[in-house]
């Protein structure tokens, strides 16, 4: 992937990440204050080759985002052999349109459908926030729970919606970015919800996010490979699709095509790839 990185300096890299050791013989006075600066922080971050980042984290508002927005990808990570976990701040218990449909009742059932959905492309683990659907914010309380959730998982690479999405108008998926987004930044740095490094816990720098539903796209996978198990996890989520699998097939294959031709790909992905 030939993005160019956005980067930050003095960032203490993760126990588990290679470090570069270089020192001086004879220090300047520029190098003694760098030599300084060493001392308080002595390790020094090395980019991760792609094999390397073996841990996945996609945060999404609701059960079906990341297979919507990412579910080819997320099967070719997986079949990489990357350990991938969802996180969603909500359980969809407001997804439906019909009055006598008891939220809480909506919320067991598509929690079960976005499990079956991540055994089919091969997610290890999903994670459910439970806030209510619908009013979801960006608050302070939830970035601390997602910086915490990154601190502990120590993902490598990250999956999030795009809030800058022109007229984005579900509040809650331009919510669930936000928050995605600020709690990467906060769980790299020291200071920033310092009571969760209890221990030995340091931050943790996530080293790429791919932002799905974007209107910036600059990144594109090829899920020409993958593409029917994408189709496949969909149609467990069947409260928001329905049962008519040919029709879903059919709508998938025709957005995966339409992202695809630019590049010169059967099917692909689009996303914008921030690397740090």
């Amino acid at each position: 992937m030939a993005e160019t990185p956005e980067e930050k300096d003095a960032v203490t890299p993760a126990a588990d990440q290679e470090v570069v050791d270089v020192q001086s013989a004879t220090p300047t006075a520029t190098e003694a204050d760098q030599a300084a600066a060493k001392a308080a922080h002595p390790k020094a971050v090395r980019q991760l080759t792609e094999e390397e980042m073996t841990r996945v984290m996609v945060i999404g508002a609701h059960p079906d985002d990341p297979e919507f927005g990412a579910g080819g990808t997320i099967a070719k990570l997986a079949a990489q052999g990357k350990e991938i976990i969802y996180v969603l701040a909500t359980s969809g218990d407001k997804g439906s349109h019909d009055p006598l449909v008891r939220p809480g009742q909506l919320a067991t059932r598509r929690e079960q459908e976005q499990r079956n959905a991540a055994a089919v492309l091969g997610v290890k683990d999903v994670i459910y926030l439970r806030y209510p659907d619908g009013i979801l914010e960006n608050t302070l309380a939830l970035r601390a729970r997602l910086a915490h959730l990154i601190r502990q998982h120590k993902p490598h690479i990250l999956f999030a919606i795009d809030p800058w999405r022109h007229y984005q108008l579900a509040p809650d998926h331009r919510a669930a970015g936000y928050a995605a987004l600020d709690a990467l930044w906060a769980a790299r740095e020291w200071h920033i919800f310092a009571e969760q490094l209890y221990g030995d816990e340091e931050p943790w720098r996530v080293s790429q996010a791919y932002l799905y539903w974007t209107d910036n796209a600059d990144h594109f996978e090829d899920i020409s490979d993958t593409i029917d198990k994408k189709v496949a996890a969909l149609a467990c989520h069947a409260t928001q699709v329905g049962t008519d699998t040919e029709r879903l097939e059919t709508r998938m294959r025709e957005r995966g095509k339409a992202e695809g031709e630019a590049v010169g790909m059967a099917y692909a992905e689009g996303f914008k790839l921030i690397k740090f």
